[in-house]
């Protein structure tokens, strides 16, 4: 099977790789943007536009960049490298694949090209507080009316949703508390009558918001993708996402390994580098095996994510973020340990990759959950 890039996809890796390089060169520089209101730097937002970025998950038919599973992972693995704020996961990666996947032909013309200029910036509100990782978890619910929907409920840790000018909303519309059929979505505006966020910063440096929803009414326009089906579109974006966030796990782990070995080289105790140390040699040599393995995972989760076979698009996504959130706890803990007690103060970057893998690592779904997930289908080829 060939894995080289397109000269396209080369293309794309140098650009995005220049942009967020430059961007991100500093630690400074990203509590600088933290600093910012929304938490990230609105020029750099402007940028992602420019060059391309925003547009990436739609068809050239839709006005789009027309990217698919391998561009989205050259862009995340280089916001991963670069521990990069804006929010590209939460806007494009997540609501831009709902829209992409869900919207009617009106919807996709009405809001495509202000995505794409990064002036509409969406958000997921999706996970409640009892919901742990099940995605079909939702007690906010819709009632219907004469002119549409009133929404009610409650939505945490909606990632950039403090910023967000359009909010998807998951309620249920029919069925129980966890039960698959029933969901469906909805594009709110956060400005609309009943709406309330609170923004807060998360441990990684980002943002995130709990939405409250008290009697919001919304025409019947704003329903996105089919009555009651709303779960189709959860599993297939849940599903991008995760290779997303293996994609990002992997440009994190590759910039804190190079990190840990320049430090090897130019820390020095008894008179010499510390790296001249065999026992640490093999450590990095260990961490460099875990990235490697993260890799290949990386790789297939890109292959897989857009596959038609649900359940073996499922397992391939489990099996890959099994083994990145493995990968991913070994060469942080490890990195730590081998910088000692510069490697988890804030003025070092260490520390920020550190806490990102950890929020990758639980974010749609941990070690144990994933590994539940790939039992119940029988394994990789039991699935396939």
């Amino acid at each position: 099977m060939d894995f080289e890039f397109s000269d396209d996809q080369r293309l794309l890796k140098d650009s995005v790789d220049k942009l967020i390089g430059q961007a991100y060169d500093d630690l400074g520089k990203r509590k600088k943007a933290q600093a910012e209101p929304y938490g990230y730097s609105e020029e750099l937002w402007q940028k992602y536009a420019e060059l391309g970025l925003l547009a990436l998950p739609f068809s050239e038919a839709d006005g789009g960049f027309g990217g698919g599973p391998v561009e989205t992972m050259i862009v995340m693995e280089a916001i991963g490298r670069g521990l990069a704020l804006e929010p590209f996961f939460a806007s494009i990666i997540l609501g831009a694949n709902l829209v992409r996947l869900g919207a009617d032909a009106a919807t996709r013309e009405a809001l495509i090209p202000h995505i794409a200029d990064g002036s509409e910036r969406l958000a997921f509100a999706h996970t409640e507080r009892e919901a742990r990782y099940d995605l079909h978890a939702v007690t906010t619910h819709a009632r219907r009316t004469s002119a549409g929907y009133v929404l009610e409920g409650d939505k945490s840790v909606v990632l950039h949703g403090d910023s967000a000018t359009k909010l998807i909303v998951s309620a249920r519309t029919s069925g129980s508390h966890r039960d698959r059929h029933g969901i469906t979505l909805f594009l709110v505006d956060p400005a609309t009558t009943g709406v309330s966020r609170r923004g807060f910063p998360t441990q990684d440096g980002q943002r995130g918001a709990a939405i409250s929803l008290g009697s919001v009414e919304v025409p019947e326009s704003a329903v996105l993708g089919s009555i009651d089906h709303g779960a189709d579109l959860i599993d297939a974006v849940s599903a991008i996402a995760v290779a997303a966030l293996c994609a990002e796990a992997v440009g994190a782990m590759a910039a804190l390994h190079e990190l840990t070995l320049d430090y090897l080289k130019t820390r020095k105790q008894f008179g010499v580098p510390i790296g001249s140390f065999q026992v640490l040699q093999h450590r990095s040599v260990d961490m460099f095996t875990a990235l490697e393995t993260a890799r290949s995972m990386e790789y297939y989760a890109a292959m897989m994510a857009a596959s038609d076979n649900a359940r073996e698009r499922h397992a391939a996504i489990s099996a890959a973020k099994i083994q990145i959130n493995n990968s991913a706890r070994f060469l942080g803990q490890a990195a730590i340990q081998m910088h000692g007690g510069i490697g988890i103060t804030m003025e070092y970057k260490s520390g920020h990759y550190f806490k990102r893998l950890t929020m990758i690592e639980s974010a749609f779904g941990d070690t144990d959950h994933h590994t539940r997930l790939l039992d119940r289908a029988g394994g990789l080829l039991e699935a396939a």
